[in-house]
C-alpha cells in the first residue's frame, strides 16, 4: 500500500470511493449518493458488467427491497421450473420441479445477462447522484495513520474518508488492506466457463416446456466435470441460453481435461444437444468463482474500508441452487447504510465501522452463509456424487425400464446390485453427513 501524508486541514475528494461496479458496488454507490454522499465508483471493466460472468439468476427479494420498480430492470425469464440432474457417462437422472410458489412476488426468481443488469444498476447509481469512472483497474490502495484514504489508479491518486472495495473474487486490494491472504486457496475457489446461445424465444419456451416470459433453472453434477468437484448449469434468458461448467480449481489441474473442452463435450451430450441445436453463439466467457463459503471470508472491516460481494467470498453452491447475486445485492446496501452511519459519526475508523458487520450478522446473509458452512467440506470429501452415485442411479434405473423379453426381477433386487457395489453403510454416511451440512 502506498503511504501518504495528509495535511492537517486535509479535505478528501470523496466521501466514499466504491471499486468495483458489480451488484454489491452499484447498490452501496446507490445508497450512499441517495443520501446525499459524494461517492466515486471505479469499474476496471468498459462499462459495469463487462467483466462479469454468471450462470445468470437471481432472487428478487434484495433487489425488490433497494428498488422497488426493479421489474424495470432488464430481467429475462421468471423461473418456473427447477431441475436437478446426475449424468453419468451414459445416462441422466432429472427431476424436474415446478410449483405456482416459485414464480410468487417476494420469491421469486428471474434469469439475467450481466451485462445489461449491471449496466442499469450503474445507471441507477448515477441517476442518484453517484459517479462512475469505468475502464480503470485501481492499482493500489492509500494509508495514512495506518488508514485507508483513498486509490491509486491509472498513475493518479483519489482520496476518501472511506473506501469500499466491491472488485469481485479476484481482489488483489483485500490482500493490500491487510483483511485477507494475497490469494484464496486453490481448492476455495472454481474456474467457470460460459456460453450465451441465441435461440427464438418461442423455441426456447418449447424445447423446456415452458410458459411465454418463464423459464428454467438447470443444474448438473456427475461425469461431465471428469469426476471432478464441479458442475453445469443451463438458464433460459428470453432468447438464448447460458450455459457453462464450473469446476474446483484444485481438481481441474489435476485433469487430462480443460474446463473449456469439458463445456464443449457436455454440449455435445445426447440429452444437452437439441436444447442448443441451430442455436448462434453469442457470449464466450471464463470466471473465477469463490466456493469455499464462510470459511474462506476475508476479514470484512478495516480502518477506512470495508468489503462486500463476491470480494467478500459471499456465494453459496448447494448443488440444487447456486446464490450469490442476491447476497451481493444485499451487502452492497448494507455497506451504504453502514458507511453513511459512519461518515455521519464522524468515525470511519474499525471500530466505526463495526456497524457493518453487526448488520450483517443480523441479516440473511451471514446467517445463510453459517447455516451452510460446512457443505463445501461435505462435497471435497463425498466424490460419489460426481463419480458413483450417477453411476448406481443409472443402474438401478436401466433394469427398471428395460424390456427385452427376459424374466423380470423384483423392483427390490434391481435396485439392491447397485446399492451394494457401493455399500449401504457408506450411502448411510454419506446421506447423514450431507443432511447435517445443510
Amino acid at each position: 500500500m502506498a503511504e501518504i501524508t495528509l495535511d492537517v486541514d486535509f479535505e478528501p475528494d470523496f466521501d466514499v470511493i466504491v471499486v468495483g461496479g458489480g451488484c454489491a458496488g452499484c447498490v452501496a454507490a446507490y445508497k450512499l449518493a441517495e443520501a446525499g454522499k459524494a461517492v466515486l465508483v471505479v469499474e476496471r471493466g468498459n462499462y459495469s458488467g463487462a467483466k462479469n460472468m454468471t450462470g445468470g439468476r437471481i432472487y428478487t427479494h434484495s433487489l425488490a427491497k433497494v428498488f422497488p420498480d426493479y421489474l424495470d430492470a432488464p430481467l429475462q425469464r421468471k423461473v418456473s421450473h427447477e431441475r436437478i440432474s446426475l449424468m453419468a457417462p451414459d445416462s441422466n437422472f432429472t427431476v424436474d420441479f415446478t410449483s405456482r410458489e416459485l414464480t410468487e412476488p417476494g420469491q421469486e426468481s428471474w434469469t439475467v445477462l450481466r451485462a445489461p443488469f449491471d449496466q442499469w444498476l450503474a445507471e441507477k447509481a448515477e441517476e442518484a447522484g453517484a459517479e462512475i469512472i469505468p475502464g480503470i483497474a485501481v492499482e493500489d490502495l492509500l494509508m495514512a495513520n495506518g488508514k485507508v484514504v483513498g486509490i491509486s489508479a491509472a498513475g493518479e491518486e483519489m482520496t476518501a474518508r472511506m473506501v469500499i472495495l466491491a472488485d469481485g473474487v479476484n481482489s488483489l486490494l483485500t490482500s493490500k488492506a491487510g483483511l485477507s491472504k494475497p490469494a484464496p486457496a486453490i481448492d476455495q475457489v472454481a474456474v467457470g466457463a460460459k456460453e450465451t446461445i441465441q435461440l427464438d424465444p418461442a423455441v426456447i419456451e418449447s424445447r423446456f416446456l415452458c410458459n411465454p416470459g418463464e423459464g428454467a433453472s438447470w443444474l448438473f453434477a456427475g461425469s461431465m466435470t471428469n469426476g471432478a468437484i464441479g458442475g453445469a448449469f443451463v438458464y433460459t434468458n428470453e432468447d438464448s441460453i447460458s450455459i457453462g461448467i464450473v469446476a474446483t480449481m484444485s481438481e481441474v489441474i489435476k485433469q487430462d481435461i480443460p474446463v473449456y473442452q469439458m463445456l464443449e463435450n457436455f454440449k455435445n451430450r445426447p440429452e444437452i444437444a437439441p436444447l442448443i441445436r441451430d442455436g448462434k453463439l453469442v457470449e464466450y466467457s471464463g470466471h473465477v468463482v469463490p466456493e469455499g463459503g464462510l470459511k474462506m471470508m476475508p476479514e470484512l472491516v478495516g480502518n477506512g474500508v470495508i468489503v462486500a460481494g463476491d470480494a467478500a467470498m459471499m456465494c453459496m453452491n448447494l448443488g440444487y441452487t447456486v446464490r450469490g447475486m442476491d447476497l451481493a445485492i444485499a451487502s452492497g446496501e448494507i455497506a451504504g447504510k453502514a458507511a453513511i452511519q459512519a461518515l455521519d459519526a464522524g468515525d470511519t475508523s474499525k471500530a466505526g465501522l463495526q456497524c457493518y458487520k453487526t448488520m450483517l450478522d443480523q441479516s440473511f446473509i451471514m446467517r445463510d452463509m453459517k447455516q451452510y458452512e460446512n457443505f463445501p467440506e461435505f462435497m471435497e470429501e463425498c466424490p460419489r456424487l460426481f463419480k458413483g452415485y450417477p453411476e448406481m442411479i443409472r443402474d438401478i434405473m436401466n433394469p427398471m425400464f428395460i424390456v427385452n423379453g427376459q424374466p423380470r426381477e423384483s423392483l427390490k433386487k434391481m435396485a439392491m446390485g447397485p446399492i451394494k457395489e457401493i455399500g449401504m453403510f457408506t450411502i448411510a454416511k454419506d446421506a447423514m453427513k450431507g443432511m447435517k451440512a445443510l
